[in-house]
């Protein structure tokens, strides 16, 4: 039963890392552009979009449809930077292993 007190022990420090980068992550920030930097939006670690710049000579009221495409462009790519971001520091944290559920 001693092993099953580390293991308990040890989780507990996981636990307490997660946390810990949990909130690490929420000030971290992530940023992505479409249309050559024309639009740009900045997502945190939490996956949450923190700004969004939009340059004037982009904005067409005859072509609204090529704004919204750069617009989501930009949030696509800066979550999945913001994702790709999180895993690589889950990673270091659990020694590479996949574990279902965290973060």
């Amino acid at each position: 039963m001693k092993g099953m007190g580390n293991v308990m022990k040890q989780a507990q420090k996981l636990q307490t890392k997660m946390l810990r980068l949990q909130e690490e992550m929420a000030e971290r920030t992530i940023e992505a552009t479409s249309g050559g930097g024309m639009v740009k939006i900045v997502v945190n670690g939490r996956q949450q979009v923190v700004s969004i710049q939009i340059e004037k000579e982009v904005v067409d009221p005859e072509d609204v449809e090529m704004l919204q495409d750069l617009i989501l462009a930009a949030v696509n790519d800066a979550l999945l930077k913001s994702q790709e971001m999180i895993s690589q520091e889950m990673g270091k944290l659990t020694g590479g292993l996949n574990i279902p559920g965290l973060m």
